[in-house]
């Protein structure tokens, strides 16, 4: 009898405590630090291959929320075979979810399909994702925007990571138009992080800064130039939002772990957004 008590007692709790602790909104502003990288498979400036010390600057910005582009799973020698995104999600405590634009049939048969694209990693629970591959011109490589709702203190808050073309104007800009598209229709907090391969002035980025803000502007400090690294030149590299987001501070860190720059910036979003 106090055995069935007992049982009866823990389903009501699962019941009734679990959603409740999932969904609950605690009615408070809060700030979290999020980075975009492009890490170029792990592979520096200097010729190293070397994860740690990106994970090592991913934990010096302190960041809750890591958007990474070129990021390689079992796909070659150049990354040693590594599944990337699940030793960043290790070494760095976080939850992750991965959008594969490439995806290869292994070398040998029984190994790992060999893929390459882009990650996100999360202090906070990863509710749902989703990759969506964008328009691609023959011959060209094949791009994808991956989307993750997180709960962010029981507030539902979707981060977008992406990677465009570099090499066609034209596909860009209708890579740009599917995002815009994708991203259009909610009212939930929206980060877009991301390498979009073109300068701030071009019709490729205002057809998304015309729905989402650039947290560069108005925030940050200087050019804000994220590549070439040796000789940093043009900003490239983006952390973009959505109205009902502040960007409270941003910057681009230095270092020669990667081809490009990342971008670091701490938003706030407003309780009830």
């Amino acid at each position: 009898m106090r055995r069935s008590l007992r049982i009866a007692l823990a389903f009501l709790a699962a019941l009734f405590l679990i959603p409740a602790t999932a969904s609950a909104d605690d009615g408070r502003d809060h700030d979290i630090d999020v980075i975009s990288y492009n890490i170029h498979h792990g592979r520096g400036v200097d010729g190293v291959l070397d994860l740690e010390r990106i994970a090592r600057l991913i934990e010096d910005s302190g960041a809750d929320v890591v958007a990474l582009q070129e990021v390689d799973r079992h796909f070659g020698d150049r990354s040693d075979w590594v599944d990337q995104p699940a030793w960043f999600a290790d070494r760095l405590r976080m939850h992750v979810s991965y959008g594969a634009n490439l995806d290869l049939e292994p070398l040998t048969p029984g190994a790992p399909r060999r893929q390459y694209g882009t990650a996100l990693l999360s202090r906070f629970p990863i509710v749902e994702s989703s990759n969506t591959y964008l328009p691609k011109y023959p011959g060209q490589e094949q791009r994808g925007l991956l989307q993750a709702t997180l709960a962010v203190h029981g507030q539902s808050v979707r981060v977008a990571n992406t990677h465009l073309t570099h090499n066609n104007n034209a596909e860009r800009q209708e890579q740009a138009d599917a995002v815009r598209q994708l991203l259009s229709g909610s009212r939930r907090p929206t980060v877009l992080a991301g390498d979009l391969n073109a300068r701030p002035d071009v019709p490729e980025i205002k057809t998304l800064t015309a729905v989402l803000r650039d947290g560069w502007v108005g925030a940050g400090a200087g050019p804000g130039y994220t590549y070439p690294v040796a000789a940093p030149a043009s900003r490239i590299d983006y952390l973009l939002h959505s109205g009902n987001v502040i960007t409270r501070s941003i910057e681009v860190p230095h270092s020669p772990a990667s081809d490009h720059l990342p971008v670091v910036a701490r938003m706030r979003v407003p309780a009830g957004a």
